[in-house]
């Protein structure tokens, strides 16, 4: 794949990850969209690796590292949504708002 088509997916499940993000109002969903932006954030830093520096091992260490980092990030944010469902019974955003204080 060329470099260009890349960033073409990359700015694509990004785009599709932050109307996904906005438009919804559950938190499953909201997350879900946080996952497409993060996946598109690190298919653009894979191509621009690859680019730059393709004999350089260092960008997929980097790459690996965004990769866990997004999988615990998300692992963690079903787990608050979880524990947060079984507490209160709180699915949405506008149900959540109770939660301060």
């Amino acid at each position: 794949m060329t470099f260009e088509l890349l960033l073409v997916l990359a700015a694509g499940l990004f785009s599709i990850g932050l109307f996904g993000a906005l438009s919804q109002q559950s938190i499953v969903m909201i997350m879900m969209g946080i996952e497409l932006m993060i996946g598109g954030i690190i298919v653009a830093a894979a191509d621009f690796w690859h680019f730059l520096a393709p004999t350089v091992g260092s960008g997929q260490v980097v790459i690996v590292a965004a990769v866990v980092a997004m999988a615990v990030e998300m692992a963690m944010g079903f787990a608050v949504t979880t524990a947060i469902y079984r507490a209160r019974q709180v699915d949405m955003t506008d149900m959540a708002q109770d939660l301060k204080g």
